[in-house]
């Protein structure tokens, strides 16, 4: 029997962290271009670099304490579970931040759970390349389930063809190149009508037998 896999964002997708990392780039006057803030940290003069980390780090400390839930999340892992499809985390985030949410939600628990301290980040497809690896999923078999661009961008790259994006902004819409094929969802019930879809279609095809 095929294994089937879905991987998770994790800030914006199944937990609110309120981070505002726009707020921070207009603090110190770089652009939105679609990269990671992180990516246009390292282009910066030394004091604005460091500057800028240490205003992320402090953001994604208060994210990581105050931060709740997404509305569905609970019933989406749950429902993962009965199922018994294996599931993971895929974020761009840090590992000191992920485990104090751990912590605090223990149900995020996830079979594996991959960060920026693992390999580099979303858009680039290290992370969900790690991930599969990690559960033993195939491209073919994992579903991939975000919030932003850079997490469609990453899952196609990484040969993931089911990817689902939740409350996706009309600009990080408009940067998505026009190849890659993704649902859009306005929550996570609606991520998981689209993942029964999937696998009514795996299960047609034969391809869980």
């Amino acid at each position: 029997m095929t294994q089937l896999c879905v991987l998770f964002d994790m800030d914006g997708t199944l937990y609110d962290s309120e981070i505002g990392i726009q707020a921070i780039r207009n603090q110190l006057g770089l652009p939105q271009e679609g990269r990671p803030i992180l990516d246009q940290l390292r282009e910066q003069l030394p004091e604005i670099r460091d500057r800028g980390i240490e205003l992320l780090h402090a953001a994604e400390a208060k994210g990581a304490a105050n931060g709740s839930l997404i509305s569905g999340t609970r019933e989406m892992l749950a429902w993962l579970r009965e199922m018994n499809i294996r599931f993971g985390l895929v974020t761009n985030n840090s590992r000191r931040s992920v485990d104090v949410i751990l912590e605090a939600h223990p149900l995020l628990r996830l079979e594996v759970i991959v960060t920026r301290d693992d390999a580099p980040m979303k858009p680039e497809p290290d992370l969900f390349l790690l991930a599969m690896n990690k559960l033993a999923c195939k491209a073919s078999e994992t579903a991939a389930v975000g919030d932003a661009h850079l997490d469609g961008i990453a899952a196609h790259s990484a040969g993931i063809r089911e990817i689902h994006l939740v409350s996706l902004p009309e600009w990080m819409a408009n940067v998505i190149p026009s190849d890659i094929v993704y649902k859009p969802a306005n929550s996570l019930a609606d991520v998981r009508s689209g993942l029964e879809a999937w696998l009514l279609r795996e299960d047609a095809s034969g391809s869980r037998a």
